[in-house]
């Protein structure tokens, strides 16, 4: 069978897409990267938020016009959005072929043999474990160390979507690291819901310094990043080892949403404005140069101007490096839709508005701290990569004043700086 992919969403569903990719190939089957002459165009969907849910519908709907041309025989939707809404899509896209489940991505030849996309007299390629597919730039990976979630926000449908939260076993993770290294992989990103709380269900307690202290002990992995922290399970443990090896890339993305109390009571948050800014100042302590991410919600059902006020105070204070904002939006199921004190579009969209040109004034600080500094950098093209402040696929690049070879990890002086365009001049 020949199969092309569309993988739409966060890195944690390209995890997903990677490991089934990965089953098939190993399998005997073939990946196009085209869609065209395909057997079977897989869409992998996220339904997290009413803008991916457009996105996966319209390229569900450019699957169907592929299928309809006769360049791809077949099309298969799997992923958050069926988890989701699994009729709605049925009913919106009837010639869909086959529909099937995160679970189902675990057994996909079973599915899609059931559905009559493999021959079943075809025979099977026993499926070798140890085998990584990634569809990432090579020197690149997310490693995913957990899926679902425990943490119950108010806002959020992850937990309808994922489960609960479940670890993968430690020896697992170590093995599939070490498979990216052989495979010269240099960068490995930590991904999960939470990975603050890696292990807690395994060992008793969050166990993700561990991890990292047995990830180091492999000297082929060269550099490793940290996302998807939750702010009171950030420790100094987790600091220092941070702080003690260059091979820890000293960044971390802790999504926060807010900062006024009474918003983070009511999004079910479990940690207060004294925690977040304790586990910052923490930080900015312990790891000298700390590069932070964060992403926050405005708009969130009672948000006062006062809330507001504070948020905006506190991202001039903390000064993020790379910070999302994003309009708090009524997801269907979640516990904040039916929460009193909505707040009307257009007074989200100006605080929105108003935080992002903040956080541009932030930069402007920021920029002017690092021009003439060197640091480090990791090279995705000959004249463009990102420094160690820019996780990859999610934060911004930077441009090189002469060409480097892909993948290499060097020093480099910040040249230019204008927003989040920043040029950098190779060192030896």
């Amino acid at each position: 069978m020949k199969f092309s992919l569309i993988s739409l969403g966060c890195p944690k569903n390209l995890t997903n897409s990677e490991e089934f990719s990965a089953r098939l190939i190993a399998q005997g089957h073939e990946l196009l990267l085209q869609p065209q002459g395909a057997d079977v165009l897989i869409v992998n969907t996220c339904g997290f938020i009413a803008s991916a849910v457009e996105e996966a519908e319209n390229a569900i709907a450019e699957a169907l016009e592929l299928k309809k041309q006769g360049q791809v025989k077949k099309v298969a939707v799997t992923g958050c959005l069926v988890q989701r809404y699994k009729e709605k899509i049925l009913q919106k896209f009837p010639d869909i072929d086959v529909v099937f489940s995160i679970a189902g991505q675990e057994r996909i030849e079973d599915t899609l043999q059931q559905s009559g996309f493999i021959s079943a007299e075809l025979p099977k390629t026993l499926y070798l474990p140890e085998y990584k597919m990634s569809l990432t730039a090579p020197h690149t990976a997310y490693l995913k160390v957990a899926d679902g979630c425990n943490n119950r926000c108010a806002y959020c449908t992850i937990p309808f979507l994922r489960g609960n939260y479940r670890s993968k076993p430690m020896e697992d993770i170590l093995r599939e690291a070490d498979l990216m290294a052989q495979n010269g992989v240099k960068e490995i990103s930590l991904i999960a819901q939470d990975t603050t709380s890696y292990g807690q269900d395994l060992y008793g307690r969050p166990q993700l310094a561990e991890l990292l202290e047995k990830l180091l002990q492999n000297r082929r992995i060269k550099r490793l990043r940290i996302m998807y922290g939750y702010p009171h399970r950030v420790t100094p443990q987790l600091a220092d080892l941070m702080a003690a090896t260059p091979r820890i890339f000293h960044y971390i993305d802790i999504p926060l949403q807010h900062i006024a109390d009474p918003v983070l009571r009511r999004m079910n948050r479990h940690c207060d404005g004294a925690q977040i800014r304790a586990t910052l100042d923490m930080l900015k302590k312990r790891v000298k140069d700390i590069s932070l991410r964060t992403n926050f919600i405005v708009g969130f059902p009672g948000e006062t101007e006062a809330d507001f006020k504070e948020l905006l105070a506190f991202a001039d204070r903390y000064e993020f490096d790379n910070l999302g904002v994003f309009e708090y939006f009524r997801e269907e199921g979640t516990a904040a839709y039916r929460l009193p004190g909505q707040v009307p579009a257009e007074v989200k969209k100006e605080r929105r508005l108003r935080l992002e040109e903040a956080q541009s004034r932030v930069i402007d600080r920021i920029n002017q701290r690092l021009l003439g500094t060197t640091l480090e950098a990791i090279a995705d093209g000959e004249t463009f990569g990102r420094t160690y402040k820019d996780a990859p696929d999610i934060d911004g690049q930077v441009t090189f004043t002469r060409p480097v070879r892909p993948g290499r990890i060097f020093r480099a002086k910040v040249v230019q700086a204008h927003g989040y365009q920043r040029t950098l001049e190779p060192l030896k």
